[in-house]
């Protein structure tokens, strides 16, 4: 294929965009091409678990975005990884398989999004996942493209977290993923004989050898071509030159909750003052695209922990290195092959909350971020975040420049649910650290330690020190009232041809880690592109 020459764009090669590769070129019917602004995925550290520690900084791989200072967040700019690799950001994310709740996506329905509810998204789960350890349970699959395994070497560490979190009351659980979320445990993760199964891997991988796939790496998109109000292709640029193709079926924008409603507003759609302000033409003026910007805020208690078993021990010791380096190479197995949160925790802390309103993830290392170097003492995290935030911030434009990176306002903590959600986890941690056995396992609280001692003390630790857990989501909402930017068919409400298929279209933030979700929404979302257009085409035929 030639530019100019295919049927669908889509833009962006992240999580959403491999499976829509995949699945809409798999009959050989449509002409795909699949543009990603950075790189094919052959750093070695993408595939190791534990290597997103070395991806979370790395601009090669790595959009490595901040965003504007926070007044909530005491001034603070906040730093915001994001995939930019093949693979997107399930090329350098944790590895964790969650899927939310059911009464999200319930949610999501009641709020206008037919065939979004539980029973309609469920089966998409199944088709989605590959996992032996629930082969012969209804809620799993067991023959889809993604692996996702339990882990099954016990943590010494893990297990007092269990059994305290048991004597508090949360069961103990072996399945986050059934829809009901509540209990305890062990997480599974996206890995496969100890390596991770990025989106790329998963789809990408098995498609590339299509003939009418093709693959345009390092390749910016900077705008969409319209046809009156019909989009026909993308502007791209790669290696500083401009290069446009066309699509005869349309563009999927999967370029995520960030670049997304970017894309959108440099081609005219979006609010109409703030495309003016920056001297662009209004093609549709639809103020929600950029709002509705939702995020799970994550605050990290550290402890400083009584027995050296602990990720940073061995990662502080030259034989321990070496140690952890040959279970992998040899076994496959060790903390290379497990990441860094194994183990998982979600219960209720508000009185209001029906289903549980926090999760845990549960480090058996400390550092002062996320992926920096670990400290020199035996630690671990509980690492708390609110899983529903009512909190709401926005993406705008910076400039007209598509090369600019966009402006993100997180707003977090703006309402007084936030505050006391996030004041009641990290109480809750604290209780859970002082309740045996883990107590035991407690040399002492590092962070925010013993001179915070009440609720304001805490809510100042999470201004100064919260941090994203890297889900970014809402921009380009998903609904049927006015506002709305796609359709639940997620199709641009105002443009013919131009689906969004990404985190963005989420109405309200699912209760857990994101990738899933995502992986999910574009397996849905293949299915309805592909009626859509053979429905077109079949109507054509009909009419000839």
């Amino acid at each position: 294929m030639q530019d100019g020459d295919c049927d669908l764009v889509i833009v962006g090669g992240g999580s959403a965009g491999c499976v829509l590769a995949n699945r809409l070129s798999a009959d050989g019917r449509l002409r795909v091409v699949l543009l990603e602004a950075g790189p094919r995925d052959s750093n070695p550290w993408i595939h190791i678990p534990i290597g997103y520690g070395k991806t979370m900084w790395d601009k090669k791989v790595n959009w490595a975005f901040f965003t504007e200072p926070d007044p909530n967040m005491n001034g603070r700019r906040i730093y915001w990884p994001r995939g930019k690799v093949l693979g997107g950001s399930s090329s350098i994310n944790g590895l964790i398989a969650i899927r939310g709740q059911s009464e999200d996506y319930d949610r999501w329905e009641k709020l206008g999004c037919l065939g979004w509810g539980w029973s309609s998204v469920l089966p998409y789960f199944r088709k989605l996942e590959n996992n032996p350890d629930h082969a012969n349970d209804q809620a799993h699959g067991a023959n889809g493209p993604v692996s996702v395994r339990s882990i099954r070497a016990r943590h010494e560490l893990i297990e007092a977290v269990i059994a305290s979190a048991k004597a508090l009351g949360v069961p103990e659980t072996k399945d986050f993923n059934s829809g009901n979320q509540e209990g305890v445990g062990y997480y599974q993760l996206t890995t496969h004989n100890g390596l991770r199964m990025s989106a790329a891997k998963a789809y990408l991988k098995p498609a590339r050898k299509r003939q009418n796939l093709r693959l345009l790496t390092d390749a910016h998109a900077t705008g969409l071509i319209f046809e009156g109000k019909r989009a026909v292709g993308v502007r791209y640029r790669t290696d500083s030159e401009d290069h446009e193709i066309r699509a005869k079926h349309g563009v999927i924008l999967s370029a995520g909750a960030l670049q997304s409603p970017q894309l959108l507003m440099l081609s005219g759609i979006g609010p109409a003052a703030h495309l003016q302000e920056h001297g662009i033409p209004v093609r549709v003026d639809r103020p929600a695209v950029g709002a509705n910007l939702q995020d799970h805020l994550q605050i990290r208690l550290i402890y400083k922990c009584a027995k050296r078993i602990t990720t940073n021990d061995q990662l502080n010791s030259l034989f321990g290195r070496a140690l952890i380096g040959l279970q992998w190479l040899f076994l496959r197995r060790g903390p290379l092959a497990v990441g860094i949160n194994q183990g998982g925790l979600f219960t209720a802390v508000l009185n209001e909350s029906t289903t549980p309103d926090i999760q845990f993830h549960i480090a058996t290392l400390s550092a002062d971020l996320a992926g920096a170097k670990p400290h020199p003492f035996s630690g671990f995290t509980l690492s708390v975040c609110q899983l529903r935030p009512s909190s709401r911030g926005c993406v705008k434009l910076a400039s007209a420049n598509p090369l600019d990176a966009p402006l993100m306002y997180a707003n977090y903590l703006d309402t007084d649910l936030d505050r006391r959600c996030v004041t009641a986890a990290m109480a809750f941690a604290r209780k859970l650290a002082a309740t045996q056995p883990l107590k035991s396992y407690v040399a002492e609280e590092f962070l925010p330690g013993p001179s915070a001692t009440t609720e304001r003390d805490l809510l100042e630790f999470a201004r100064n020190s919260g941090a994203t857990i890297f889900h970014p989501s809402g921009t380009c909402r998903m609904g049927t009232d006015t506002d709305a930017v796609v359709d639940p068919r997620l199709r641009l409400r105002g443009i013919d041809n131009l689906w969004v298929v990404d985190c963005s279209i989420m109405p309200t933030l699912v209760s857990g880690n994101t990738n899933l979700p995502v992986i999910m929404i574009a397996e849905k979302a293949s299915d309805m592109i592909m009626e859509e257009i053979h429905s077109r085409v079949d109507q054509l035929q009909n009419v000839a």
